[in-house]
């Protein structure tokens, strides 16, 4: 005979994920919705991130083309390793974090990534402003993860400081020198 527990546990009446007796057993900070929310919106950017880099990666053209595909190798490799770490501290949270592909694309802040080969110098361009809107979402959701919780905030203040760097040095390529006076 099935108790009402074990049919709670075992078949959530809303259809959402199975759920286990140990399931959030651990004691601790659970995050809000508004935490939970706030780091949802940096997943996506992140995973989006990654996932238009390869497509830059896989169809950058023309000249230095050698030293921005290696570029971008670094930052795909960071962005995938960022969203991990953003998803592991919503799940040490007690959070579901969603990175399915639909939950990525209707979500995202960043542009849609142009199909096609595109010239090293477009490239540069493109992703640049990437980076720079994924920092752009991190830096609008950070002053209520700080104020919710100080260690996510920084989780997220590394995550700033490597993709910073990463759009100064992709759009130096681009860059001529500045006058001096």
């Amino acid at each position: 005979m099935t108790t009402t527990l074990e049919r709670s546990v075992n078949a959530p009446a809303d259809g959402g994920a199975k759920t286990t007796r140990r399931q959030n057993a651990e004691k601790g900070f659970t995050a809000s919705k508004q935490l939970t929310d706030d780091l949802q919106k940096v997943l996506v950017d992140l995973i989006e991130l990654h996932l238009q880099g390869k497509q830059a990666h896989w169809n950058v053209v023309g000249k230095n083309f050698r030293d921005l595909h290696l570029q971008l190798d670094e930052i795909i490799d960071a962005a995938r390793e960022f969203s991990d770490v953003v998803a592991e501290r919503l799940r040490a949270l007690h959070a579901v974090p969603d990175g399915r592909s639909d939950t990525v694309a209707a979500t995202t802040t960043l542009p849609e990534y142009p199909n096609g080969e595109i010239l090293t110098t477009d490239t540069v361009d493109l992703i640049t402003q990437r980076l720079e809107a994924t920092v752009g979402t991190i830096r609008e959701v950070h002053d209520s993860v700080d104020e919710a919780d100080p260690t996510s905030a920084d989780i997220l203040h590394g995550i700033i400081e490597k993709l910073e760097q990463y759009a100064w040095m992709v759009s130096a390529e681009n860059r001529t020198p500045a006058k001096r006076r």
